[in-house]
């Protein structure tokens, strides 16, 4: 029933029980949206393409007809292998180096990819870092400033600098962590960060949802990525993810399918949501 003072979407009508679908006007819509290519045409920034999760989507989004613009640290070996694998499949990759801990940085990542696409459809900040420590004490000023300046903040910028160019159908998505659900007693600063990203998340998407640009967020469980082999001490990569009900970690290509579902079409009624590849920890949210 509609309810009064609520704007009126489609035309008033009414059936008997159950109801026919054939009779509602306008008709549900019911075939998949898009059969082929699900991002063809589209630009996307992904920010810490080289490796990882940011690798494994770059190259999903460009097997389904994306370009996209890489931000990336110093890993420029990785980058460049990434490029080139973005380019086998027929599509454009551009390699941007530098600092996103530093504001001036996302803003370059931003209009240098407009300067070389004319556009941006879709913006996935995934990048990120962490330091394991195993007191709140032994946690230094530099270190958390350092750890919110390139996982939270870096996100803050690119998307403010990135709202010029996104228009109504653009998708942000954002890389949250399940430790921003449970914490983390060895990753304080690390999952405090998620937690903002989570809150952001939610806030910007209520923001823009009239605007027609969504925005949702990943939150990956353990994966097998470079920031695991250089952060944590040898046994405990040893074991990395044994602890999950899957019994395992996780994969980059395993993660890169829920940034395609949220940036193409398919995710047209989302917004304000996070999809959890976490290897079945149930968590709340």
């Amino acid at each position: 029933m509609q309810k009064e003072g609520k704007e009126k979407i489609r035309p008033a009508q009414a059936q008997p029980k159950p109801g026919l679908e054939e009779k509602m006007k306008p008709t549900p819509e019911s075939k998949p949206k898009l059969p082929g290519p699900k991002l063809e045409g589209k630009v996307a920034i992904i920010t810490g393409g080289d490796s990882g999760i940011g690798k494994a989507t770059a190259l999903l989004f460009a097997s389904h007809g994306a370009d996209v613009a890489i931000a990336y640290l110093n890993e420029t070996e990785d980058a460049k292998e990434t490029q080139k694998e973005v380019e086998k499949l027929g599509q454009k990759c551009l390699l941007i180096k530098g600092d996103l801990a530093k504001e001036i940085n996302c803003r370059k990542v931003i209009q240098k990819t407009v300067d070389a696409f004319g556009k941006i459809n879709i913006l996935v900040n995934n990048a990120g870092i962490h330091w394991e420590q195993q007191e709140l004490t032994d946690i230094s000023t530099e270190q958390l400033m350092n750890t919110f300046n390139a996982n939270f903040f870096s996100v803050l910028w690119l998307t403010k600098y990135a709202m010029e160019y996104l228009k109504k159908g653009s998708s942000i998505i954002n890389t949250t962590s399940v430790t921003a659900y449970r914490g983390s007693d060895h990753l304080m600063d690390y999952a405090a960060t998620k937690g903002a990203i989570l809150s952001f998340t939610r806030s910007l998407s209520a923001n823009l949802a009239e605007k027609g640009i969504r925005v949702n967020a990943v939150a990956p469980g353990p994966i097998w990525t470079p920031l695991i082999a250089s952060t944590l001490s040898p046994e405990d990569v040893a074991k990395f993810g044994s602890d999950t009900p899957m019994k395992r970690a996780g994969e980059p290509n395993e993660v890169a399918t829920c940034f395609l579902f949220l940036a193409s079409d398919d995710a047209s009624y989302l917004t304000g949501q996070v999809l959890h590849p976490n290897g079945g920890e149930i968590i709340g949210g």
